[in-house]
């Protein structure tokens, strides 16, 4: 029993404000200083060492900053004037735009609370301008940025490909279809809301195709974007890896030639952004590469796949008690660390049920969203509301519909694999 101790020791860690990245590590390391001492203590650090010299690694500084210079270079400003020549007719106007934005900035940024950070200072106080409640303003922003990650090149689809040891670019293409649902389902429920408050269009008629077709055009270049790098890999013209880089150059021409907007100044706030941002991840993935290390070293992985077929061999009601586990563990855990932790022990046990490691990825991903909305450790509620000044208990209230909707997205993703395999399965072939 003394052995499954570290385990305790990371949620004892993180519950006491420790970064979950000190708590695996420190974690792992008492175990192998402290419990079985067998292994020398010079092969954790090497693992831990060794763990940053991963090349598909390499996509998550690249996307970072991708997304980063997006925001400085215009790239947001025109896939929001995109959005809102689409959507701005609709009932909920601006709420829709929201919801739409926040999927147009998955193909670009791929993070949630870059995403939720930008909308919460851009779109909520127009929102409010306009009659918007603050609460529904904030909790549609936070709900809506849950879709940004699901879309490719959102950061946790790399991480969750390394973590369970799968291709980067079929988890890039198997999340497209998720979170075009998701955003359907957020889109619906702000109607839905919107009709019952009286939230009215921000145009008065739908945009004619002329006006689409002018708006297309002056946006063209921010939504190449997504497409170029679908195509490029495709093609195998480059690795999802090297796609960052390809991002980061693009951003770079696009902000700095065409749109005319990214300046010298802006140097040193995105690489300070992308510096913060990457750190966080990759310490975060080394540190659980140390601790998957002790997992397998204990064989818990394993342990724990004969303890759940031994509940049920039926997959369907399998995935349902993973979905209810992650929902459950995601009012406690933020998200990232709950899926650090809990898919390493998770995917041996649904691969021995016949289920895809994709499909099972993207079920995760939108888990782990669902839980960045919840308290008390929902990462873009706070976000949001530390910006908008939104109080939390407003936004809890606000934001209960659109989990909701989130929740029919996510049975959907869970018992409808196509939805997640049509489209790696189509362009790199059935495995």
């Amino acid at each position: 029993m003394i052995a499954y101790l570290p385990i305790l020791l990371v949620f004892i860690l993180y519950f006491s404000s420790i970064p979950i990245a000190y708590a695996l590590f420190g974690s792992s390391l008492f175990y192998f200083a402290i419990i079985d001492t067998s292994s020398p203590v010079d092969l954790i650090l090497q693992k831990f060492v060794t763990s940053t010299q991963s090349f598909p690694l390499l996509a998550i500084p690249f996307f970072v900053m991708a997304g980063s210079i997006m925001n400085y270079a215009g790239i947001s400003k025109k896939l929001m004037q995109f959005a809102d020549v689409l959507t701005g007719h609709m009932t909920g106007g601006l709420a829709q735009v929201n919801v739409l934005l926040s999927m147009l900035m998955g193909g670009v940024s791929g993070s949630a609370n870059a995403d939720a950070a930008m909308q919460s200072k851009m779109l909520v106080p127009e929102m409010e301008k306009r009659g918007y409640d603050k609460a529904f303003s904030t909790a549609i922003t936070a709900a809506s940025s849950a879709v940004t990650p699901v879309i490719p090149p959102g950061i946790n689809l790399i991480i969750y490909a390394l973590i369970a040891n799968v291709s980067v670019g079929r988890t890039f293409m198997a999340g497209y279809l998720p979170g075009f649902l998701m955003t359907a389902c957020l889109m619906v429920a702000v109607a839905i809301i919107s009709k019952k408050r009286g939230y009215v269009p921000v145009r008065d008629k739908k945009a004619s195709a002329k006006e689409i077709l002018v708006q297309s055009i002056d946006s063209i270049w921010a939504l190449l974007f997504p497409f170029g790098i679908i195509l490029g890999l495709r093609i195998g013209m480059f690795t999802p890896s090297e796609a960052g880089a390809v991002a980061v150059f693009y951003t770079i021409i696009v902000g700095k030639f065409i749109y005319k907007e990214l300046g010298k100044q802006h140097i040193i706030p995105i690489l300070k952004e992308t510096i913060f941002g990457t750190s966080g991840v990759v310490l975060i993935i080394v540190s659980a590469s140390v601790f998957g290390y002790y997992l397998n070293w204990e064989r818990i992985p394993q342990a724990l796949t004969g303890l759940l077929l031994n509940l049920t061999q039926n997959k369907y009601l399998m995935l349902m008690i993973i979905n209810v586990l992650f929902l459950v563990l995601g009012m406690f855990l933020e998200g990232g660390a709950a899926m650090i932790i809990l898919a390493p022990l998770l995917v041996p046990v649904v691969v021995r049920l016949g289920v895809d490691p994709i499909h099972f990825g993207l079920i995760t991903i939108v888990n782990i969203m669902i839980g960045g909305l919840t308290p008390p450790f929902g990462s873009m509620m706070f976000t949001c509301c530390s910006i908008t000044g939104c109080k939390l208990q407003d936004f809890v209230r606000e934001v209960i519909p659109f989990i909701i909707a989130l929740l029919i997205a996510l049975l959907l993703v869970t018992y409808i694999p196509a939805i997640s395999l049509i489209l790696p399965n189509l362009l790199y072939g059935t495995l």
